[in-house]
Order: structure tokens, then sequence, then C-alpha cells
């Protein structure tokens, strides 16, 4: 084999050319491939080599070339990894079969587009060396991630890298100093130092393998010996999860709480069958069903259910009051609903209440109003709820400190991290994730869910309305006692923490780091005289 190894027919000074149409296709292939990461069996293996077949794609190829791969890489992950997107628009939304695949396919638009830009980059450092460009890549996939999830109005951090290694108890532990980001800064990493391997031509190509399979060495040794290393916390307080499972509806008829009082009967007596765990905490989900404390009927139930429990009672429901955001506005006066959490002591008192921040685009409100007309013109129902404006963190009579988080809200670990810094000992998320069906999104939902649990070092309790309900402990085991689609109640074991993790105290600090060396590292290559031209 030439020096340089397999990859040097990738090389422009190669005799013979890799057809433009061939890495083309090699790059839609791996993001196809990496989507086998999160649905599925969950094989990780792909999120390890995806990114870097990628890589090989980009060299030597005239930078549209080079964008072009990597649109398509991303295009095609979100086509096989979220096209439940397409499913929920079409049964939930209102949207034509039709109507919702060209909606996800807006989406894989805008995703590719932000991983073209990154395989544009790569491409240029990698026109003054591959060793350069293969330095460069982690950094720049994490601040396109990064991007990705602070985009204005319709961020959608979901499915990045770093989670299907964030499966393995030993490495996820890593997300306490750096969030997912650091994950997601591994596995490119990784990536990259393989194809360096074959491409550099620095070192003499048996030494270059030697340093590869050292890296490989180090990797499995961690993912293979970490988890024994993990500690073992206690729990001390076990929390009555109840999982609902209320089917999906469009709307809610004014009978709806006589309709469904057998329900509601089975559901509390669930909720307060004797245990030998003795829960000291009683949970309900985000669920499709019309729970507001302004309505009488609910206001009744749960300040008696709370009073039967004997202790805290957490629920979701819809709260309607005058606008909590100055810069919001009630016509003719009339009150807001807002996505909210509840929690009621054991007197029947409401003495908490958590309006959720970060709803979903186009489901619970409209992003942008040009936008808004597109899709209301596709839908009518779309948006309706409004941005509570504060992460609050709720006190139990106990005195311990609690912070919930809604649905969607799991997967930005920035605003989870709020919560923990603001002094919560404990994370509950509740949702309802019935909107998903049994496609993957549900459980992707979990895998998320649970990192954020690791990044505080805190216990996680989560309620939902048709699975998954589990607890999580602060370095990501899971107690999952219930199966989905069943209307059950399980005892989760919890406790309160008040560790302060790097991440907890200083947020993203690493993804803002790999954002400032990606700007440095692009932006010299604008430097006169400094990036060669591909023929």
């Amino acid at each position: 084999m030439p020096r340089g190894g397999w990859l040097f027919y990738l090389r422009p000074q190669a005799g013979t050319e890799i057809p433009t149409s061939l890495r083309l296709i090699a790059a839609a292939v791996s993001g196809a491939a990496l989507s086998l990461s999160y649905t599925g069996l969950y094989l990780s293996i792909y999120s390890w080599v995806c990114i870097g077949i990628l890589l090989l794609s980009l060299f030597g190829v005239r930078p549209r070339v080079a964008f072009g791969c990597g649109f398509l890489h991303g295009l095609l992950f979100v086509l096989t990894s979220l096209p439940w997107i397409a499913t929920v628009l079409t049964v939930h939304g209102g949207v034509s079969v039709a109507g919702g695949w060209a909606l996800l396919l807006l989406i894989a638009i805008a995703w590719g587009i932000l991983t073209g830009a990154f395989a544009w980059s790569v491409h240029r450092l990698s026109r003054q060396s591959i060793e350069l460009a293969c330095v460069g890549a982690p950094f720049l996939w994490v601040t396109f991630e990064f991007a990705r999830a602070h985009l204005p109005e319709i961020s959608f951090p979901w499915n990045l890298l770093g989670y299907p290694a964030a499966a393995n108890l030993g490495l996820v532990q890593l997300t306490t100093i750096t969030g997912i980001c650091g994950l997601s800064f591994l596995v490119a990493a990784f990536n990259a130092f393989l194809v360096w391997t074959s491409a550099s031509t620095r070192l003499a190509i048996r030494t270059r393998i030697i340093y590869a399979a050292a890296a490989m060495a180090i990797l499995l040794s961690v993912a293979l010996a970490g988890p024994r290393l993990v500690p073992q916390p206690q729990a001390h307080h076990f929390a009555r999860a109840a999982q609902l499972n209320f089917p999906e509806v469009e709307s809610y008829p004014a009978d709806w709480f006589q309709a469904h009082a057998a329900d509601l009967d089975e559901i509390i007596r669930i909720s307060l069958a004797p245990s030998a765990e003795k829960p000291d905490l009683l949970v309900w989900p985000e669920a499709p069903a019309p729970f507001s404390f302004q309505d009488s009927q609910f206001a009744k139930l749960a300040s008696t259910l709370a009073i039967r429990f004997g202790h805290p009672f957490l629920a979701g429901a819809i709260e309607w009051k005058a606008p909590v955001d100055p810069l919001d506005t009630a016509p003719h006066g009339n009150l807001l609903p807002y996505n909210s959490a509840l929690l009621f002591d054991a007197q029947g008192q409401r003495i908490f209440v958590y309006d959720k921040v970060h709803l979903v685009p186009f489901g619970e409100y409209e992003p942008f109003p040009l936008i808004h007309h597109v899709v209301s013109s596709v839908s009518s129902e779309v948006g309706g709820f409004h941005k509570g404006n504060k992460y609050v963190v709720g006190r139990f009579p106990s005195g311990n400190t609690f912070g919930v988080f809604i649905c969607y809200e799991a997967i930005f670990p920035g605003e989870v991290r709020r919560f923990a810094a603001g002094g919560a000992q404990l994370l509950i998320n509740i949702s309802n994730d019935g909107w998903f069906g049994r496609s993957a999104a549900a459980e992707q939902h979990l895998r998320m869910a649970r990192v954020r649990a690791v990044e505080n070092r805190r216990w996680l309790v989560r309620a939902t309305n048709n699975g998954f309900t589990v607890s999580v402990d602060p370095y990501g085991r899971t107690f999952e006692p219930l199966p989905p689609d069943v209307r059950a109640a399980a005892d989760l074991p919890y406790d309160f923490r008040t560790d302060e993790t790097i991440y907890t105290r200083f947020g993203d600090w690493f993804a803002w780091l790999c954002v400032l060396v990606s700007v440095i590292l692009v932006a010299a290559t604008f430097r006169k005289g400094k990036v060669t031209s591909v023929p």
C-alpha cells in the first residue's frame, strides 16, 4: 500500500481521483448509518466511525463539494433518525402526510446546512494540512452543535453526537465537567484521530497504527472498567410516580371529568395504594387532560388527593393567569394559558407553581409571525401557550429544594443546569411523550433527560403520561419499573444532593472554548497565502 494508507487515494495528488458522486454518496450513507446509534438497538459504534467517513469525503475536493457532503450527511441523518416528527405532525398536528414530511424536510435542510458549514470549515483547514483538519474537527463539531442548540426560537439540540456514548456509565461521568458537549467532542475527536491515523504522512504508518491501537485500548478500558468504579449512592426516599396513560386528543369536551370519572378513580386508587417503601412524594405527569387549578373540579381533586396522600403532590396542569412577562399582552384583559407544574402540600394548599419557559415551537407557541402564517395555512392547531420567565426552584415543607422541568426542556442542558445552580437538591421531569406513539422518540427523550442528572449530580424523578417513567441516580443508573402504555404507579428511589459539579457552576464553558478555538482556526485560514486552491 502506498505511503499514507488507503486515504492516499482521496488526496489531490493521487493519480486517480475519487468521483464526486461517490464522495457524496459516502457522506449521505454515513449520515443514515449514524442514525443507527439513536434508533433500534442503539448501537453506539456507528457514532464512533460515521463522522470519520464524512471527514474522509472532504479531503482534496472543491469547497462546494465539501459543503454538499456535509449537507447530505445531516439531511439523511435527520430523515432516518427523526421520522417521528412527520408522524406527530400528521397524527396530532392536523397536517397532511405530505405536509408532515415537507416540514420534516425543512428541519432536515436546516440541520444539513449546519453540518455542511461544519464540513466546509474542516475542508478549509484540510487545505493547509490534514493534521490541522483532524485537530480542528472536534472543536468545529461541538461549535455547530452548540449553534443548533442556540438558534433563535427554533433551537433543537436533539440527538447530539455525545448521547450514544453517554449510555456507558463510565464515559457519561465526563459530563459533570463539560456537559454533554464534552462527550460530543470525545466522539468527534476519536473519529478524527482514526482519519489522521491513515491520512497523515508526517509519521510512519507503523507509528500511526500503534497510536490508533493505544487510543482504542484506552477508550475500551474506560468503557469496560469505568462503570465498575462509579459509586452507587443510596436513596433514602421514594416518589410515587403515576403513569396516567390517557390517550392523546385534540380537544376536551365540557363533561370531560364526568366522562372520565372511572379513569380518575383508578388513578387515585393507584396513587394512594399502600406500599412498603412509604413514598413521601406523589408525582403526576404532564398529561393530555384538562387539568387546571382554575377549574374547580381539578382543584378539588388535587387538594383532596394531597390531603389523603399526606405528603406533597406535584402535577402538570394548565395555568390561566395574567401575563407573567411584561412584554406579553393578553387581548382585552383575558387570562393567558401556561404549561405549568403545581405543588400541593399535605394540607391541600397549592404552594408552588413553575411555568414552562422553553416551549415546543409550533406545538405550544408560534416562533415567528411569518412562519406562523405559513404553518397555520396548513393547520390551525398551532401554538397557544405562553412562556414562563423564571427557572423557579421550589421548596418542600421539609425544607429540601427541587427543580421541575417540563417535557421538551429536558433536552436543554444549560436550562436544566439553572435549577441545580439555583439550589435545587432534586430534579423532577414531567412529560407527555404519548405524542410520539411507539416511535424511537420516547426512548431518545429519556436518554437525553438521563444525562441531565449526571451533569448536575442530582437524582432525577421522571413521570410521563405513558412511558418512560423512571428515576435516575446522580451517576446515570436508571430505575425503570413500569412498561410503557400501561396505567400504573411505581415507587421510584430518590434523594437530595447538594453537590456542585464543574458543569453546574460554570455551565457551557467547554462549548464556548470550542467556539473560540474554531473561530481562531477558521479565521487563520483567511490570512493571505495560507490556503492553497484545489484545481
